[in-house]
């Protein structure tokens, strides 16, 4: 379980303003009851904060196991008020945040919360409200989302911190509130795929156009088949069904593409894609909104092919070795993944940070190859099968490698002054708030008088009373 220490603490965690609370209507009741409308607490300019609004985001942070102090209602208003003040200067400067920015957002928050829920349908039913009418909700929010986070970046944009002051920060800390960390990795790789003979190419695709040709008939079922033969492990399971947006950029555009010119009920013919061929049935569709269902064949490789991909390898290793060939260098001109080959080949953790912990490889060939790889060594060529069931050959490079220890400026350095880099940023904007607080008319609840965090909101003059 997550635990906020301090007030300090907890006001560094949110005005990083990286929380955003999903707003769920309440399901209907059975029978009539009384229901307690929802309250202004505070105002400031123009934008107003519900009671509403602070029970929603502890809501939030209780579902994430963050153990909140007794003052958590206080310091949560409090960056409410912040927000809403960033958001008012944010529209003075007219910092641009364009409808795209706020598009994308909404995507990703509806794709996480339909992955919560299981499904579309029952994220509408706890809801209460149609996803269309969920994205619309989110749009306003959203949108002043992102404009706190552009005012904000503007305010302490050019902060910089000296290593004089990471150290300073670090001597402030005790030593028992020094976290202890595992031991961790930087792991990068070059992957090539070896390509699939035409003739495996052409099978595959005589296969899909036999398989449209049963379900149209009536002879097969598309879930059926797809759950028995498709290479996709994402939607296997599930008959081949996704949920996707037209704008989702995580999604193949061709695949995207050829869902959307679909009719409803209607099958393609197969097409290719980086992962493999396809068909695809569009199942239903409400605007930019669809489900579809699809079956992946990935065409075999040869042993053969393999053997070629492996001597091809074996001579980048050899290059790299001998210093002829930077590794960067070696990713960008042979590697044929798609998700590391602009980062340097760096395999990513869940937060996409380039640090994982040997519990963060899900890969268990890999977890083995850590044990024998030595710091700055690169393996040897080896075959292996992605989590799409892709066949492939892959070098691993162990770039660094911490054991397990007690944080300290010289294995963690980075980690350090990243977050004396955001004290000084929070110094630096609770200053600048100091300034600007007396510009803003503020309307604060008589009932949060006794919070000394929200003092300063109040000390000018300009507070209401309700």
């Amino acid at each position: 379980m997550a635990k906020i220490n301090s007030n300090k603490q907890m006001k560094n965690l949110l005005l990083l303003l990286s929380s955003f609370a999903f707003f769920i209507a309440a399901k209907a009741q059975p029978s009539p009851k009384k229901v307690v409308a929802d309250k202004i607490i505070a105002v400031v300019g123009s934008k107003i904060i519900l009671k509403s609004d602070i029970d929603n985001r502890i809501a939030d942070m209780n579902n994430q196991k963050v153990e909140l102090p007794p003052n958590a209602q206080c310091l949560l208003l409090d960056q409410e008020l912040i927000s809403r003040a960033l958001v008012l200067q944010a529209e003075k400067d007219s910092l641009p945040v364009t409808d795209e920015e706020v598009e994308t957002e909404i995507d990703n928050r509806v794709r996480y919360f339909v992955s919560q829920y299981g499904s579309k349908e029952e994220l509408e039913k706890i809801a209460g409200k149609t996803v269309y009418q969920l994205r619309e909700d989110f749009k306003e929010s959203i949108r002043d989302q992102k404009l706190a986070q552009a005012m904000r970046a503007k305010v302490v944009g050019d902060v910089r911190i000296t290593p004089n002051e990471v150290n300073k920060y670090f001597e402030k800390i005790p030593v028992d509130s020094l976290p202890l960390y595992e031991t961790e990795l930087e792991i990068s790789q070059i992957i090539s795929y070896p390509k699939a003979s035409r003739e495996a190419e052409e099978y595959v695709v005589e296969q899909l156009k036999e398989f449209k040709a049963q379900i149209e008939s009536g002879k097969k079922d598309f879930k059926t088949l797809a759950s028995i033969y498709s290479d996709d492990p994402g939607s296997k399971d599930k008959g081949g069904e996704y949920e996707v947006n037209r704008t989702s950029k995580e999604m193949d555009a061709t695949w995207l593409g050829k869902a959307f010119n679909l009719k409803e009920g209607q099958i393609s013919t197969p097409f290719k894609t980086q992962f493999g061929y396809h068909i695809i049935q569009l199942v239903s569709r409400a605007g930019d909104d669809a489900v579809v269902r699809h079956i992946l064949l990935i065409p075999k490789v040869s042993s053969v092919e393999v053997k070629a991909a492996v001597d091809k390898m074996d001579s980048v290793r050899a290059k790299l070795i001998a210093g002829t060939l930077a590794f960067g260098a070696a990713v960008d001109r042979y590697s044929d993944d798609p998700a590391s080959k602009f980062n340097a080949g760096r395999i990513t953790n869940r937060e996409g940070g380039g640090s994982l912990t040997l519990d963060q490889l899900s890969d268990k060939d890999l977890v083995l190859m850590m044990k024998t790889l030595r710091v700055g060594e690169y393996s040897q060529p080896t075959p292996y099968t992605d989590e799409r069931g892709k066949q492939g050959v892959r070098i691993i490079n162990l770039v660094s490698k911490t054991e397990p220890h007690r944080e300290n400026l010289k294995d963690d350095y980075d980690k350090i002054a990243q977050r004396a880099l955001e004290d000084k940023k929070n110094e630096v904007l609770e200053a600048w708030f100091m300034k600007k607080i007396p510009t803003y008319y503020v309307k604060i609840a008589p009932e949060y008088n006794n919070c000394d965090d929200l003092k300063k909101w109040t000390a000018n003059g300009t507070v209401g009373k309700n």
